[in-house]
């Protein structure tokens, strides 16, 4: 197996989140989960972001928040680009496309000193 598609066991510290291939990895409410990589609003690598104090993956460019368990927005943009000008339902559109183009779910096996996803 490739390196990308693969991490060592203690990898995933607490908050911190990796690319394994096509997913984003980490840990949460000391579960670990594997959801696909990109943001559902401006297709940010998810790998990148960060878990917050709720268990939730957060977007590291404009801090959309996901359910890791279902792949779920449950909050929408925020950050830089405040959308300031744009039609008043713009941020209410992007969290329903969110909500209904889940991310991917996969789920994290450990084995052999090594954690992969399937």
């Amino acid at each position: 197996m490739s390196d990308d598609q693969s991490l060592p066991d203690d990898a995933l510290e607490p908050g911190t989140v990796r690319r394994v291939g096509p997913w984003a990895v980490g840990s949460s409410g000391g579960e670990d989960f594997a959801v696909s990589r990109r943001c559902r609003h401006q297709l940010a690598d998810l790998s990148k972001g960060s878990v917050d104090a709720d268990g939730c993956l957060v977007c590291p460019w404009h801090g959309s928040r996901y359910d890791v368990r279902t792949g779920r927005m449950v909050s929408g943009p925020k950050g830089f680009l405040a959308y300031r000008g744009r039609s008043p339902g713009y941020t209410q559109i992007v969290l329903a496309y969110g909500r209904y183009l889940r991310l991917r779910v996969g789920r994290v096996v450990r084995g052999g000193g090594r954690l992969r996803v399937e």
